[in-house]
């Protein structure tokens, strides 16, 4: 049975664990919309095909667009998310309010110094941080999903730099303008965007559920059912985050790290498009900003090795760094 609104503000009422998640949340996914997304449009403002502003609310809409009609016909990476581990004990609310503000920290120092994180893999690593000291060991941790967010991770970094290569060995015969490929980047980012809310929504949907889930005192299959209003509700604030900026890491990813041409970048948005399609079909939690990323590089020359070494090290901390945030903070929780 699907969850109504009037319902579930009624159990934040009741439970303030409750209430601060989805608080924690809402931020995540504010901060989300604004250092993941602008990977979808990086090119196309680096290369002057469309204006910053323009591209922003581009990737606002699509962004909206995309966790509302994706999560209608297909849930299976909020799904994943549900289910990456186990909160049997009492507790567990609190334990989820460890684990978002462990993602809060991360995001936000990202944002700070530029770096284009995922915010997807530091909620896996965090709410499994959070289970693992709420439980007292890795019984609870649920392997088989693990298993996809280690296989989205792994299959959308490398798909990500070999289809850019690929892209750019197939287009290399064809002959156009700049202006031409400029134009064709625009569609290429609108798609991108479209699955990076497809990917990234549908994950923070899978909190909201965790936590009515939690508030109710059980984890089962019955309570994942997606309502109507919730993917309006995730969709809407991830575009507001988009909306909010993120230059930061459009300089860093589409000027610092590779110099692209209109022709490279409407290549990465096609290497990269193609890649979280097939990651969404699939139903495995892939990394926007790891396929993105690994796409313009499979596309872009002259890379910048410091520029790369910094993402590359963000990315590999992302894991035991969130891992270890939430489960710190769950054992300073009191009681």
């Amino acid at each position: 049975m699907s969850l109504s609104l009037l319902d579930f503000l009624e159990k934040m009422a009741q439970s303030p664990p409750l209430a601060l998640t989805v608080g924690l949340t809402l931020a995540v996914m504010l901060v989300n919309g604004c250092t993941d997304a602008p990977n979808a449009i990086a090119g196309v403002v680096v290369t002057g095909a469309l204006s910053f502003r323009r591209a922003v609310l581009l990737a606002a809409v699509c962004n909206f667009l995309g966790v509302f009609c994706v999560t209608a016909v297909n849930a299976s990476v909020a799904e994943t998310v549900y289910s990456i581990a186990s909160f049997r004990s009492s507790g567990a609310l609190p334990a989820l309010c460890a684990a978002m503000t462990a993602i809060v920290l991360w995001a936000a120092a990202a944002w700070v110094f530029g770096i284009p994180t995922s915010e997807s893999h530091a909620l896996v690593a965090g709410l499994t941080g959070a289970a693992v000291a709420l439980e007292g060991g890795f019984s609870c941790v649920r392997w088989e999903a693990w298993a996809q967010v280690g296989a989205g991770l792994v299959l959308s970094t490398a798909a990500g730099l070999w289809a850019g290569r690929l892209v750019k060995k197939l287009l290399r015969p064809v002959r156009a303008q700049e202006w031409c490929f400029q134009i064709a980047q625009i569609p290429g980012a609108a798609l991108t965007a479209f699955l990076h809310g497809a990917q990234d929504g549908q994950k923070f949907i899978g909190v909201f559920l965790l936590g009515a889930a939690l508030a109710q005192g059980r984890q089962d299959e019955s309570t994942f059912v997606i309502p109507l209003w919730l993917s309006v509700v995730c969709a809407g604030f991830m575009a507001l985050g988009t909306l909010l900026g993120g230059e930061r890491i459009i300089q860093k990813v589409g000027r610092e790290m590779v110099r692209l041409t209109p022709r490279q970048g409407f290549e990465a948005d096609l290497a990269g498009a193609a890649c979280l399609l097939a990651a969404t079909v699939l139903g495995w939690p892939a990394s926007t900003t790891h396929t993105r990323t690994a796409a313009l590089l499979g596309t872009g020359s002259c890379p910048d090795r410091r520029a790369v070494r910094d993402i590359v090290l963000a990315w590999g901390l992302t894991f035991p760094g969130c891992f270890l945030i939430g489960y710190a903070l769950v054992k300073l929780i009191p009681g």
